[in-house]
């Protein structure tokens, strides 16, 4: 998984939707990425292939400044390594392809932080996580609590209504 900084002072974070065609989580709101595959060198080869593949990312546009700790998504029954990185932006990110990637997103952190996006997202089985609603697109599961958690780490994030539950649209549902 890349989470991918531009390298300004209101930073933008790519997004994807994935294609409404995927077996698992069709439709959601992710980082780009993927599996390993065996010629992959280590995880931020990974990342930046997947990138690749799906947005039109240019590796060589790309600096790695590490990676979050692993861990393990029982629902997908994966271990997931996020990179994170930065890139100057400067040319467009698009659908790669389509099978894959059904939009690319790029939110900055001012609106990822504000309160008036910030959210906990109530799953029909009770769940409830952090959750980013912007405009008609929300973001929430593992993407959430990483972009959550980055937020803190970063320094950005600003106190919100954690009373405020949203559920998570029926749209965004689909395992």
């Amino acid at each position: 998984m890349l989470m991918l900084f531009t390298d300004e002072p209101d930073p933008a974070l790519t997004f994807v939707t994935r294609a409404e065609t995927m077996r698992r989580h069709a439709g959601q709101i992710a980082l780009p990425g993927g599996a390993v595959d065996p010629t992959d060198r280590d995880l931020a080869h990974t990342a930046l292939r997947e990138a690749d593949e799906e947005v039109g990312l240019a590796a060589e546009h790309v600096t790695i400044l590490g990676h979050l700790p692993p861990l393990w998504v029982p629902a997908s029954r994966y271990d997931v390594t996020t990179v994170v990185a930065v890139w100057p932006g400067g040319h467009p990110l698009f659908v790669r392809d389509p099978r894959e990637t059904g939009a690319v997103h790029a939110f900055r952190i001012s609106e990822l932080v504000s309160p008036a996006t910030r959210a906990l997202g109530r799953h029909p089985g009770g769940f409830e996580g952090p959750a980013f609603v912007l405009g008609d697109q929300f973001i929430w599961g593992l993407t959430a609590h990483l972009v959550d958690w980055t937020l803190d780490l970063g320094g950005w994030a600003v106190p919100w209504d954690r009373g405020r539950v949203e559920p998570i649209p029926e749209r965004y549902l689909r395992d």
